[in-house]
């Protein structure tokens, strides 16, 4: 087997893995531009905090997810379009009306930005509301949401992803056991959980 150069199914994942983040970095730069406040978050912040401790354990993935206030939607349209994004509402059988910007006219849905409102519940059962965007870090080069807001969003929405993205966070020491006292009582025994049980 020939192991001297790439190949087109590797050249295939480098790409798309360069294609989130460059999806990621032209949105902060739209963003900014335009004046608007906004923080990453989902993966590519927790991607971006681990980061900060071990780039060896930073997770691919697909997901672009920033944090906007529904009142700057608006603009945060305008500027997207002019951009080459395509503004899409999206209704699901588990959540209705996601907003998102597809990554040009032709692109699929999964390469798209989605839009998480700031201080509102991503999800009606939801007990705690996604962050305000005025609390946010710079850690990677653009707006990511604290921390602590973060651990608390994944605490929350608490799929099977979100408990691997704070395993990945408790894995390199970003949480650990004392972090529970900063939650309520249910989000601090999920945390504990995870603590007890590493593997899942």
């Amino acid at each position: 087997m020939d192991t001297s150069g790439s190949t087109p199914l590797l050249d295939r994942m480098v790409n798309a893995v360069e294609k989130v983040r460059d999806r990621l970095v032209r949105t902060a730069r739209v963003l900014e531009t335009a004046g608007l406040m906004y923080a990453v978050v989902g993966g590519n912040a927790v991607a971006t905090w681990v980061a900060t401790i071990d780039e060896a354990a930073v997770r691919n993935t697909q997901d672009v997810d920033v944090l906007l206030s529904r009142a700057d939607l608006e603009r945060a349209i305008v500027a997207m379009e002019s951009a080459g994004f395509v503004y899409r509402v999206v209704s699901g059988v588990q959540v209705s009306g996601v907003h998102s910007f597809l990554d040009g006219p032709n692109a699929k849905a999964r390469d798209a930005v989605h839009i998480v409102f700031s201080s509102e519940k991503v999800r009606p059962e939801h007990d705690v509301p996604a962050p305000d965007t005025a609390a946010f870090e710079s850690p990677g080069g653009f707006r990511v949401v604290p921390l602590e807001s973060l651990v608390r969003m994944k605490l929350t929405s608490y799929r099977d992803k979100d408990k691997t993205h704070l395993r990945d966070m408790l894995g390199v020491g970003l949480i650990d056991s004392s972090w529970t006292r900063r939650f309520n009582p249910e989000h601090a025994r999920r945390l504990q959980m995870l603590i007890d049980s590493p593997e899942g």
